[in-house]
C-alpha cells in the first residue's frame, strides 16, 4: 500500500519537475544554511576552548602595580611593586599549586646566519607547571640555575623554526644582545592565545638572568607580573582572596589604602569568551533555520497548488473506494518526500560549503553528525507540518463537490 503510495507521489512530482525542483530548492538552501552557519559557530567556538585549553587550567595574573608620572597615569604594571619573593610566598599558600613570577623583554635572536627578533621572558621552573607546559624536547633549566643566573634558555617552536630549521637545537648556542645562551629544551605547541598572539613564539630564561644580564630592573628582584594556578576551579574564589591578603600584607597596605597590585581571573575570563564563542554559535543556527521556515511556507504553497489541480483526480479516487485518509497520506507523502529529498541534498551543499569555506579563508570549521541530523530533523518536520493542512484539505473534499469541480 504504502510502496504503491510512494510511486504515485513520485509519479505526480515527476509531472511537475520545475516546480517540484522551485519548492525542493528551499528546503536545500535551507539546510545547507544552517550546516554551514553551525560549522562556522562551533568551529570558532572549537577554536576558542583550545585557546583556552593551551593557557593552562585555573590561572591567576597579578599585576603589578600603576604609577603617576608627570600627571599622566600608567596602567598596570608600570610600577615595579611585585617581586620574585612575592611569588614564592604565593606559591606557598594552601590550594596554589604553583606560581611564577615573569621578567618579560624583546630582543635579537642570533644562531650562524639567521637571526629573529622574539619575546623573551625570565620567570622560574614552575612557569612550565603553572601553564601546563611540557616540553617536546630536552629538559627545563633549574632552581639552581635561576640562584646562579646561568646563560640557558628553552625555546618555543616558532623562534626553533626560524632560527634552526630542521636542525635540532638542543645543546646549541644561540647569542642573545651578543652573550652565549645554550639551549636545554624546546617547548611543546601552544598555538595562538585569546587575543591572537602566537605562543610558540617565545623564549624563557631564568628570572635572574632576564634582570641581571638582558633587561635590568630599576628595583633589584621586581617582576612585571606573577602567575599562579589553583588546584581546583573550586578553590579559585579562596586562591583569590588569599593571594590579596597576603600582598597587602607583605606591602605594607594601610587599611582602607589601594592596592598596588591588581589579580586578575584569567580563567573566568576565557570562560566569558567560550560562552561568547557558544551564544554566537547559536545565534547563527538560528538566524540559518529562518530559511528553513520559508522553505517551508513554499512547500505548504505549492502543495496548495496541487490540491487544486488535481481536485477532479482526488473526486475520482473517492468514488472508486479511497478513504480520507489514504488522500490524506498520499498528499502528505509527496511533501515529505520533496523534504527528505530537499534535505539530503542540503546537507550535501552545506558540508560542500564549509569545507569551501575552511579552504579558501583558512578559517577553522567543525561539521559534525549532530548539526547535521538536527538540521536533517528540523527540516523534515518543517516539511511535514506544512504539508499537514494541504494534505488535510485534500482528505476534507467531499467525492460530488471534487467531480463537478472544473
Amino acid at each position: 500500500m504504502i510502496s504503491a503510495m510512494l510511486s504515485e507521489a513520485w509519479m505526480a512530482m515527476g509531472a511537475n519537475r520545475l516546480r517540484t525542483f522551485l519548492t525542493m530548492l528551499g528546503m536545500v538552501i535551507g539546510v545547507g544554511a544552517v550546516i554551514l552557519m553551525l560549522a562556522v559557530g562551533q568551529g570558532a567556538q572549537q577554536q576558542v576552548q583550545a585557546s583556552i585549553a593551551s593557557m593552562g587550567s585555573n590561572l591567576f595574573i597579578i599585576l603589578s602595580g600603576s604609577t603617576t608620572s608627570g600627571g599622566a597615569r600608567m596602567g598596570g604594571g608600570a610600577a615595579p611593586t611585585l617581586t620574585v619573593a612575592d611569588a614564592q610566598a604565593i606559591e606557598e599558600l594552601s590550594s596554589v599549586n604553583a606560581a611564577a613570577p615573569a621578567s618579560p623583554g624583546t630582543a635579537q635572536l642570533i644562531y650562524g646566519p639567521n637571526n629573529w627578533s622574539t619575546v623573551i621572558n625570565g620567570t622560574t621552573p614552575s612557569y612550565l607547571k603553572v601553564r601546563d607546559w611540557q616540553l617536546a624536547e630536552g629538559a627545563s633549566f633549574s632552581d639552581s640555575d635561576v640562584r646562579s643566573a646561568t646563560q640557558v634558555a628553552l625555546l618555543g617552536e616558532t623562534v626553533v623554526q626560524n632560527l634552526f630549521g630542521d636542525e635540532d637545537p638542543v645543546g646549541k648556542t644561540i647569542r642573545i644582545k651578543n652573550s652565549p645562551y645554550v639551549v636545554l629544551g624546546v617547548l611543546g605547541a601552544k598555538g595562538q592565545s585569546l587575543d591572537g598572539r602566537d605562543q610558540d613564539d617565545t623564549v624563557l630564561v631564568p628570572v635572574s638572568t632576564a634582570q641581571r644580564k638582558l633587561f635590568g630592573t630599576r628595583i633589584g628582584g621586581t617582576v612585571r607580573y606573577v602567575m599562579a594556578q589553583a588546584e581546583s576551579a573550586d578553590a579559585m574564589p579562596r586562591v583569590e582572596k588569599s593571594i590579596n591578603q597576603l600582598l597587602r600584607q607583605r606591602h605594607r597596605i594601610r587599611e582602607g589604602a589601594d592596592d598596588d597590585f591588581t589579580v586578575r581571573n584569567l580563567t573566568a575570563m576565557a570562560n566569558t569568551a567560550a560562552e561568547t564563542a557558544k551564544v554566537m554559535s547559536m545565534m547563527l543556527g538560528a538566524i540559518a533555520s529562518i530559511s528553513l521556515l520559508v522553505g517551508g511556507i513554499g512547500i505548504m504553497n505549492i502543495m496548495l497548488v496541487s490540491v487544486t489541480e488535481r481536485t477532479r483526480e482526488i473526486g475520482i479516487r473517492m468514488a472508486i473506494g479511497a478513504r480520507a485518509k489514504d488522500i490524506l497520506l498520499q498528499f502528505l507523502l509527496e511533501a515529505i518526500i520533496i523534504s527528505v529529498v530537499g534535505c539530503l541534498i542540503g546537507v550535501l551543499l552545506g558540508v560542500g560549503g564549509a569545507m569551501a569555506v575552511s579552504k579558501l579563508t583558512g578559517m577553522e570549521v567543525l561539521v559534525t553528525v549532530t548539526s547535521i541530523v538536527t538540521a536533517f530533523c528540523v527540516a523534515a518536520a518543517v516539511g511535514i507540518f506544512f504539508g499537514w493542512y494541504p494534505a488535510r484539505k485534500a482528505s476534507m473534499l467531499k467525492p460530488i463537490d471534487a467531480l463537478r469541480f472544473q
